[in-house]
């Protein structure tokens, strides 16, 4: 499978040349307003911060940004190490969370931007490895055997990813002091929205078990390609359902991070994770997935459902 996300490296210097420019902004703002020195260092001394970031983060960026490969590692490592310190002492000290959101984005970006100068692309396919590489279902197990795995799967990342980290998140939001108040009536939409949303990726995985002889893990994936249920309507139904939920839960918890995190989520799964996961089911299936995959989107739903030609309609 190829390279699913290609970055061209003029983004990358483009990048470091915009952190060089705004670490240099951000220092004189620290030194001239209180405000702004309090917000994202709490009550830390400016004086040896300067002394060392100024050198590795703003010298260190704006040199990457003239393609020396070395200040890319140099910048974007400090940036990282300074990210996580930050972290924990803004989660200690409850100080400093502005400057905690601010280097967790530039942590990211700089890890981006030098996959772009250094690879000239984001290397997706370290993704699909391990336990997460796509591999077809024992032909062997039976049909019950598959949901039991499909409904042990969805306790374990419904669990992790729609219960731990959201809690974690949401702590880390309030210990930060990101937190905002959010409009009347978001607890009882969020509480209606993952009910559906549940039911939706519900109904997804037992379509998936029963149709096509796997699970929706790339560990056993189907061996047949699954057309019916909400897969006749829209061609991602689990992780539209997966998204949702997140955002659902979001406004349960009344978290905007929380929020955040899943719209990053979707971002990573959709550029990331799915030209993948369609390229090994246009491996196995081929034209039939082909096929598919031109009559039904991926995110937005069919106002009436799909039906493969030459086939009668299934019952969902």
């Amino acid at each position: 499978m190829g390279v699913s996300f290609v970055l061209p490296r003029r983004w990358g210097r483009a990048y470091f040349a915009l952190q060089a420019l705004a670490g240099a902004v951000w220092w004189v703002a620290v030194f001239a307003w209180p405000l702004v020195r309090t917000s994202t260092l709490g009550a830390l001394d400016p004086v040896p911060v300067a002394a060392a970031d100024i050198p590795l983060f703003v010298i260190a960026s704006a040199i990457a940004a003239a393609g020396v490969r070395t200040a890319v590692v140099i910048a974007t490592v400090w940036t990282c190490v300074v990210s996580v310190a930050l972290a924990v002492y803004a989660t200690v000290s409850t100080l400093a969370g502005w400057g905690v959101l601010l280097m967790l984005a530039a942590a990211g970006c700089s890890v981006v931007a030098l996959c772009a100068m250094l690879l000239g692309r984001l290397p997706a396919e370290w993704i699909v490895q391990g336990p997460f590489r796509f591999r077809p279902a024992s032909a062997h197990r039976s049909t019950a055997a598959h949901v039991v795995a499909t409904f042990g799967q969805i306790v374990v990342f419904w669990g992790f990813f729609l219960v731990v980290l959201p809690v974690v998140i949401a702590l880390l939001e309030s210990r930060w002091g990101f937190r905002l108040a959010f409009p009347p009536g978001a607890v009882a939409l969020g509480a209606m929205v993952l009910i559906l949303a549940s039911a939706l990726g519900i109904w997804s995985a037992i379509s998936m078990s029963t149709r096509g002889g796997g699970t929706p893990l790339p560990v056993a994936m189907p061996n047949r390609l699954v057309v019916a249920g909400p897969y006749r309507w829209v061609r991602n139904p689990m992780a539209l359902a997966g998204i949702v939920q997140a955002v659902a839960v979001g406004l349960l918890v009344q978290s905007w991070m929380v929020v955040a995190y899943a719209l990053i989520g979707s971002l990573v799964w959709n550029h990331l994770v799915r030209p993948f996961e369609e390229a090994d089911l246009a491996q196995r299936f081929g034209d039939a997935f082909e096929g598919y995959r031109r009559s039904v989107r991926c995110w937005l739903p069919r106002l009436s459902p799909w039906t493969p030609v030459g086939e009668s309609v299934q019952s969902p």
